[in-house]
């Protein structure tokens, strides 16, 4: 497989396209204008097993592994002191978080939610961020190995002596759930008034889960810096096949982010970053959804916050049903669902182009 010379500080369109196409399938995924009618290949799991879109999230933080490397990378080769590269980092993830928090606020105030929640996908990328750069500035590649191993392997005993349960609820056999009805109860993503159980997509014990994969971008990426493209093609599908293998004893499941679905999810990344790399960096061919991954955290909170005046001010559904019920006669209650998601997505791919084009991109 060709290859280019190993990277010091230039930016790579292709985790930029990459980046880009993960935001994007997020939208899609985000804003189907009715959730009773969600086009099928859209749906996650409902709990045991994997979807295609079960795999954008682990693909997003995987990728931010990745970005980690490219980014401080050439400054520790360079000699810079950790402690300042820690304390910039430390402060981005307080950043991205704080940006979930207040996103959620919006949520909370405009839509009348019942209750605030404090977990979210922003939260856990910048849990994650903080915690995968922080030990990519202080862990050597064998460090990070190790640090990967024991979370893996660590969050399998918890899994293995507290169970994973049949569903969400199955007090008995979900420690995940368990752990979220301990510790944020009503304020959890799901809440069962009449038991008292809660439970957390991003909640706090899968948070191990979603750090491994994290840490596994950026050991991806320090090989995809240093151009060693056949250790990440191995790496990749060695991480598939284990995590494949794993899921026998241990099933994957996105909602607890079990160690099979860390290495599975991580392993077709893995494999996604080698074909861009070759496809954009090496082939020299269009970098489809570069200008979403210039700016991911801009798009994804702008269209968090579109949805949300769209629900709050009650124009959401007028709006679908005005445009795409014409529609439905063609192509159904689920075709229909998914034109409002991909027309949703290209209005956000043109303000990225427009972005792009002015050379504006928004940064925590």
């Amino acid at each position: 497989m060709s290859s280019i010379a190993p990277l010091e500080s230039r930016r790579l369109a292709s985790v930029d396209a990459l980046r880009g196409i993960t935001v994007a399938a997020m939208l899609l995924v985000n804003d189907p204008g009715d959730w009773g009618h969600v086009f099928a290949p859209l749906e996650h799991a409902s709990w045991h097993g994997c979807t295609p879109t079960d795999l954008i999230f682990p693909f997003f933080l995987f990728i931010v592994g990745v970005s980690i490397v490219l980014s401080l990378g050439p400054r520790l080769d360079g000699g810079a002191a950790p402690g300042p590269l820690v304390q910039g980092v430390l402060r981005r993830a307080a950043r991205i978080l704080a940006l979930g928090l207040v996103l959620h606020v919006l949520a909370w105030w405009l839509m009348h939610k019942p209750e605030f929640r404090p977990m979210g996908v922003l939260q856990r990328i910048g849990i994650c961020f903080g915690l995968a750069a922080w030990a990519a500035i202080q862990l050597r590649a064998r460090g990070q190995w190790c640090l990967i191993a024991a979370l893996l392997l660590g969050y399998w005993a918890l899994l293995y002596f507290g169970g994973t349960g049949p569903d969400p609820y199955a007090w008995i056999g979900n420690l995940a759930s368990r752990v979220d009805t301990a510790a944020l109860g009503r304020f959890a993503y799901e809440w069962d008034a009449r038991t008292g159980l809660a439970h957390d997509p991003e909640g706090l014990l899968s948070t191990l889960g979603a750090l491994a994969t994290t840490l596994l971008g950026v050991r991806a990426g320090d090989a995809l810096r240093r151009g060693r493209i056949k250790a990440l093609l191995a790496l990749g599908a060695a991480a598939a096949v284990l995590g494949l293998a794993w899921s026998a004893v241990l099933p994957l499941n996105k909602q607890l982010w079990t160690s099979s679905y860390v290495l599975w999810t991580a392993g077709l990344a893995a494999l996604a970053l080698v074909a861009a790399h070759q496809w954009v960096d090496v082939w020299r061919r269009p970098a489809w959804g570069q200008a979403f991954g210039k700016n991911a955290i801009a798009v994804y909170g702008g269209a968090w916050m579109a949805t949300v005046l769209l629900e709050g001010s009650r124009c959401a559904g007028p709006l679908y049903h005005a445009l795409f019920d014409p529609m439905q006669p063609w192509l159904g209650a689920e075709g229909q669902s998914l034109a409002y998601a991909v027309g949703f997505v290209v209005v956000w791919w043109l303000a990225a182009r427009l972005l792009d084009a002015r050379a504006i991109y928004l940064k925590l």
